[in-house]
């Protein structure tokens, strides 16, 4: 698998965590650098959870300087989700078992078996946090009540595959999928995406700290927010938790 041209690569035995890391150099970087762990003492999600990351597993943060308004940065974890899919279909050669959720997340037989965490740093750069359980998944009581169940790529599909070896794929989808939004802008992005997404045209409920709404999942709009049909209308959501 060839790496991808203009792509710095930096792995590490142990960090606390990618992210952390990333934020670290940031301000030293001169181009797209990927950060990976082979082990991450205080790995993290969204909204400062707790990700675990036993030996085996994928933890990566990949650094970018975009140029782009702040809404247009954000899209890029519909970019990241698309090339963490493409990923997986590389190390599994199947397509039909993998559905994106909204936001961030991807889905392997219905359960999680990956997150997507974006931040960003003074001076404008992006950090996309990419976790993966390749080998291991957390239980069921380490989870928000509700919350999808964890997966792991070797349980539901029996591949095997090693973080440097994923990192390979993934550095060399996404670069791809980079080059079409920079290009053509998020709609072709938007369109993929919305091609594997998880119950659209389900009922799902989206909450956030304060609220809970309940809906059809009609799309996603071209401010990558989640639209659902409530009883009152059409609501655009900007951020949230999603359960099924």
């Amino acid at each position: 698998m060839s790496w991808p041209a203009g792509y710095g690569r930096i792995v590490l035995d142990e960090t606390d965590s990618t992210m952390a890391e990333a934020a670290r150099r940031a301000g030293t970087l001169a181009g797209p650098e990927w950060v990976m762990a082979r082990r991450q003492t205080a790995g993290r999600g969204r909204r400062g959870r707790a990700w675990a990351n036993p030996e085996g597993n994928f933890a990566a943060t990949l650094v970018l300087q975009p140029r782009e308004a702040p809404g247009v940065v954000a899209l890029r974890s519909f970019v990241a989700a698309l090339a963490l899919f493409d990923a997986m279909v590389a190390v599994t050669g199947r397509a039909d078992p993998f559905a994106l959720k909204w936001p961030n997340d991807v889905l392997l037989n219905g359960g999680k078996v990956a997150g997507i965490l974006l931040e960003t740093h003074a001076g404008g750069a992006l950090a996309i946090g990419i976790g993966v359980n390749l080998v291991a998944a957390p239980g069921a009581a380490e989870v928000e009540a509700g919350a999808v169940r964890p997966v792991s790529l070797m349980a539901e599909t029996g591949a095997a595959v090693g973080p440097e070896d994923f990192l390979d794929q993934l550095a060399q989808a996404y670069a791809v999928r980079e080059a079409s939004f920079v290009t053509y802008g998020f709609a072709p992005i938007r369109e993929a995406w919305l091609s594997r997404a998880a119950r659209l045209g389900e009922t799902v409920t989206a909450r956030t700290g304060t609220s809970e709404t309940v809906g059809r999942f009609e799309t996603v709009d071209p401010s990558g927010n989640l639209v659902l049909m409530t009883a009152k209308g059409r609501v655009g959501i900007a951020a949230a938790d999603v359960f099924f």
